[in-house]
This record gives C-alpha cells, structure tokens and sequence, in this order.
C-alpha cells in the first residue's frame, strides 16, 4: 500500500509541475502540451528538456510552432515505435506458433514415412489374407492420420497468413500515420522532406520541369492572439482543406511546419506554377472563417506564395532556398500575393539577404 501511495504521490508531483509550467507560460492545457511538460517533469528524455531549456533561456517563452516541433521530434515518434515494436512481436509470435505447427507435422511425416516402410518389408513377408488385412488397415489409420495432420496445418497456415496480412496492414497505417500531419490530414514535413528529394531526382535524371510552392498564412499570429489557438488550428485546417480540394494527382502536399505549408508540382513550369498558386491563394481567400462556438464572423484567410522551378545544376536545397526568399518578398510586398524567382522583387529580396 506504501508504494502505491508513493507512485501516485510521485506521479501527482509531475503533474502539479506540468500543469504550473502550462499557467506560468499562459500555454493551452491541451493534452499535448501536458504530455510536453509532464515528460519535462519527469526528466526521462534528456534531449526534450535541453531543447525546452534552449529555447526558453534564448527567447523567454514556447511558441505553438516551437511546441509542436517539439512534440514531433521528441514525442509523436516514441509513440510510433511503440506500435511497431507491439506489431513486430505479433509478427514473432505468429511465426513462433507456424514453425511449432511445422516441427509437429514434419514429426508426423517421419512416423507416417516409418509406417510405409515397415508396411512394405511386413507385405513382403505376410503369408495369409488376414495379415494382409491388419497390415492395409495400419496403413489406412496411418494415411487419415497424415490427411488430419495436413489439414490442420493448412488450416493454421491460412489463419497465419490472414493475421500477418492484417498486421502489415496495421504496419501500412502507422507507416502512413507518421507522415501525416494530425491537424490537417496533409504529409508532414518528414513526408514532405522524402517525396521533395525523390521528386527532384525523378525530374534531374528525365530532364522534366519541376516547381515548388510554399506558402505562409497571414498574419497567423494575430489570429492564435485575437481568438485563442483552437481558432488557430481551425484556420490550419481551413487551409489543408483548400489545398486537399485544389490539388490533386502526383501533385505533393504537405504542412511544411507551423503555419507553412509546401506543394511539389511534378512536370510543372514555372508559368503553369504560378496559376496553380494564384488558384489555391484564392480558393483559401474565398472561405469565410466563422468562430464554432459563437457563429461570429473572422473574416476571410489569405496566403502569401512563393514558386520556384528547378534549374539544371540545382538540389532540393538551391530549390527551397529561392522558393523561401519568393515566400518573404511577397511578405514583404504587402501579403496576399505570389512572387517567384522571375519576378523582380525576387531579386531584391536575394540582394538585400546576400548583404
């Protein structure tokens, strides 16, 4: 009983901490950032408290972008491993049950192949009609002994492969789950990071244009600030689903990180890039953002773009860069609006980064 008492006293005391850090940081009591800050308290995982540490002697405070990244890297993927390793064990002991099965019906097949050659050298030496008989009906006894045998390894083999065909499956999704922002239902940057690099290569080897988009919300701040962060995750949302409903086929999506967000256009120039973003800048803009609890009305969301193509010579890297400094001139330039690296206020934007 003593012990009990200690571990819920114990585990009390981490949430007492949480949940003071939350108030003291005038954080969202969410379950992630409880999990952040009781992890924190707990002191199991080194790395997290030293980048929380860093981040809060260099800047006072914990952003959501600063939250969540942290939440994905040191957090979400401890999760995913846990499953996989649950997976993987089922996968062991499936085939730990099958190679048990095997080892009994190959016993099986020994004693009915001792059977057959005991039988023969008996017919060779039977001299009436009734030894005969006893010997045919041994091996009758035998032969549907062997015929259940199979049959109930075949049965135990076909319920192994439909459970190791549902544990890929289960595999498949946490696969898919890992690259899959949870927030808005677009890839991740760890997707967008993978399918960037093999869409550049696919593009460099077959000579095929290709272009990048990245995009950035408005005035994002002012919106977590004005109406609290569940009306943030909702104009996330409001943007992952305009990009889910104007982008379509090979075309790549994905939240890029915090309010950002990235499209991959596959056999795209640069001029065709450029509809492709002013259609998704206002297919968001169209959408009215409505408050759920009260009805009131925001106002409308708008984009900024940036839209680069890959050039001979180039890699992901010279890519992103020059889409990036697109995305900051058409920030810079008033918002609302698509520059990219052939417009002239690209060129500044470079220049001024440059000195």
């Amino acid at each position: 009983m003593v012990k009990v008492l200690d571990e819920h006293e114990r585990t009390m005391a981490f949430a007492e901490v949480a949940l003071g850090q939350i108030r003291s940081l005038r954080q969202t009591a969410i379950p992630r950032n409880y999990e952040i800050w009781y992890v924190y308290a707990t002191g199991y995982n080194a790395p997290l408290n030293k980048i929380i540490n860093e981040t809060l002697a260099r800047n006072g405070k914990l952003t959501e972008a600063d939250l969540e990244q942290i939440y994905e890297t040191y957090l979400s993927h401890i999760k995913t491993t846990d499953r996989i390793d649950k997976v993987g064990a089922r996968v062991i002991g499936e085939i730990d049950d099958v190679m048990k099965v095997l080892g009994e019906a190959l016993g099986m097949t020994g004693s009915y192949d001792a059977s057959l050659s005991g039988a023969t050298a008996k017919l060779a030496s039977a001299k009436n009609r009734d030894q005969i008989k006893a010997i045919v009906e041994t091996l009758l006894r035998s032969t549907s002994e062997m015929r259940e045998t199979n049959k109930a390894l075949e049965d135990r083999l076909t319920l192994s492969k439909n459970e190791i065909s549902n544990l890929q499956q289960s595999l498949e999704a946490i696969r898919a789950e890992s690259l899959t922002d949870p927030l808005t239902g677009l890839g991740n940057r760890k997707y967008f990071d993978r399918m960037i690099g093999m869409a550049v290569q696919s593009a460099l080897a077959s000579g095929e244009p290709l272009s990048l988009l990245l995009f950035d919300i408005d005035h994002f701040k002012s919106f977590n600030d004005s109406y609290g962060h569940l009306t943030g995750d909702q104009v996330l949302r409001l943007v992952g689903l305009s990009l889910k409903q104007t982008i379509k086929g090979q075309d790549i999506t994905a939240r890029y990180g915090g309010e950002e967000f990235a499209v991959v256009l596959p056999n795209t120039a640069l001029r065709q890039a450029l509809t492709v973003a002013d259609h998704i800048r206002r297919a968001v803009m169209a959408k009215e953002l409505k408050k759920k609890s009260t009805g009131e009305i925001l106002g409308r969301v708008t984009i900024s773009v940036g839209v680069s193509m890959l050039k001979e010579g180039d890699d992901t890297d010279a890519l992103i860069e020059r889409a990036d400094a697109c995305l900051y001139a058409a920030k810079r330039n008033g918002r609302n609006r698509v520059i990219c690296e052939a417009d002239p206020e690209f060129a500044v934007e470079s220049h001024s980064r440059v000195a």
